[in-house]
């Protein structure tokens, strides 16, 4: 799970930073407001926590902004604004979660957890089967219909799949496909990942040389439209 921590107190940052990596998480940090926008854009993130007094873009117009392009991302703002209206104006602008400072940094840790814990249950029901167009997928067996007929995707195509499925009207970077699906081990060429998107062409397309479904971006990235 890769969690944006936006804070610009730099004590705070660090340990937060510190004991959301010891419990597995991978931690991207930035003191800055708009730094944070083009981090959100550029890459994918399962949660963010927010500070809402930051430098140039504070926490509420991030929230805003990210919530209208991005449903799923859960995100937690942490705030030392405490008043009712702020809780209220920072959920009403798409934050699934308000803490104000000071707090325990254990109950932080767990809200994190629970936040992301749901939205993977809910990411998983979601992603069982998935149907488009005549095309029937089963992420859980691995399973697929078209009509070319009944055939066996592999544990990469399913995760590629999965991940162009779940940002679908979307461009996914490859850099963002590279972590999701591939880590951190083994860097696959821009060709490697165009041959996964030239099968599922052939899997799922009518006309492959005029495919409706699986985009290639040119210098950009990768597109599922349903």
């Amino acid at each position: 799970m890769r969690i944006l921590l936006v804070e610009d107190e730099e004590q705070l940052r660090k340990i937060i930073k510190m004991n959301l990596e010891l419990d597995g998480y991978e931690v991207i940090a930035t003191d800055n407001g708009r730094k944070a926008l083009e981090l959100a854009e550029g890459q994918h993130f399962d949660l963010m926590v927010l500070d809402v007094m930051l430098p140039e873009v504070n926490g509420f117009q991030i929230c805003e902004q990210v919530r209208l392009r991005n449903s799923k991302v859960g995100i937690i703002i942490i705030s030392a604004k405490d008043t009712s209206n702020d809780r209220i104006t920072g959920l009403k602008l798409g934050a699934d979660d308000y803490l104000t400072k000071p707090f325990n940094l254990e109950e932080l840790l767990l809200r994190v957890q629970n936040l992301l814990k749901r939205s993977s249950e809910e990411n998983a029901k979601d992603l069982e089967k998935y149907s488009f167009s005549g095309n029937d997928i089963n992420f859980v067996t691995y399973d697929a219909h078209s009509q070319n007929g009944e055939f066996r995707l592999t544990k990469k195509e399913v995760l590629l799949l999965k991940l162009l499925i779940e940002r679908q009207g979307e461009v996914v970077s490859r850099q963002q496909i590279l972590q999701t699906v591939w880590g951190y081990d083994i860097y696959p060429s821009t060709r490697t990942i165009d041959n996964f998107i030239l099968s599922f062409r052939k899997y799922f397309e009518k006309d492959q040389r005029d495919p409706q479904h699986f985009h290639s971006i040119r210098g950009v990235g990768y597109k599922f439209t349903p």
